[in-house]
């Protein structure tokens, strides 16, 4: 078991060290809403949504649930991490607040919402919680973000494959690294924004979950607590159509009602 996860680890980054070299950091332009129903309408008027991509997230790996986002009239934006994430959290967290910038200006918004897997969490809640970034953002949304680190991280050291394989951003997902623990000192929910964190079971890449959600007021979903049987995979959070009901009713500040049998 200890293998296999370690493997897929080394196997995630050598995929992003081979689409670096031809992918570039910015996000693409958002798609106009398809729909004219009432509730296009209202999400058509609420914040532009960002989703931050993860660790080896090539932007077209996230146009799955941008889709659904735009199919329910949001503003949409697909953000992927600098280097594809392989470098230090809080130099892509300061590109990150740069490109929010620029959403902002381009449509005119206030704030703006965030939907973000996996390692894009952490950058956002860099973003957020040192950057100044809570003046900017409504919600937060994070998908199987490894809020306290994963074991995961710590277990290719632990198997002589060096410090993360030389990957800062995996040395930073470290549990116990400096960086989670300066991004975890005092409140893990600052400002006004409303936090929800998603996580599940399966997650192959974030062990323990419960290093998936915060502390201090937030709103922390397990899949299975809702719906048992429900089978999602760290990569499957942004493709699973339960998980986006509850990305659905965070948005709307809505109560946690997880459409168990969605597609």
């Amino acid at each position: 078991m200890l293998l296999r996860k370690t493997v897929l680890v080394v196997s995630l980054a050598a995929a992003a060290l081979l689409a670096s070299a031809g992918t570039a950091s910015a996000a693409p332009a958002p798609v106009a809403p398809a729909s004219s129903s009432a509730t296009t309408t209202t999400a058509a008027a609420a914040n532009p949504v960002i989703v931050v991509g993860g660790l080896s997230g090539v932007a077209v790996a996230y146009e799955p649930i941008a889709a659904r986002l735009r199919a329910d009239g949001y503003r949409t934006y697909i953000y992927q991490l600098p280097g594809l994430g392989l470098g230090d959290i809080p130099a892509s967290a300061r590109a990150f607040a740069g490109y929010v910038e620029q959403v902002r200006a381009s449509t005119g918004a206030t704030s703006v919402d965030l939907v973000a897997h996996s390692e894009g969490g952490l950058v956002s809640r860099y973003y957020l919680k040192r950057l100044g970034g809570t003046a900017t953002v409504g919600r937060y949304v994070s998908l199987g973000t490894p809020q306290y680190g994963t074991y995961v991280a710590n277990i290719v050291a632990f198997l002589g494959l060096g410090s993360c394989a030389g990957i800062v951003a995996c040395q930073q997902m470290t549990i116990g690294s400096a960086f989670l623990a300066d991004l975890n000192a005092g409140d893990d929910t600052p400002g006004s924004v409303r936090y929800t964190t998603i996580r599940t079971v399966q997650d192959e890449l974030v062990r323990p979950t419960g290093n998936a959600i915060v502390n201090d007021g937030a709103t922390n979903v397990l899949v299975q607590a809702y719906c048992p049987l429900r089978v999602v995979g760290h990569l499957g959070l942004v493709l699973d159509g339960t998980a986006y009901t509850i990305v659905r009713g965070a948005l709307v500040d809505g109560p946690v009602r997880p459409n168990c049998l969605a597609v």
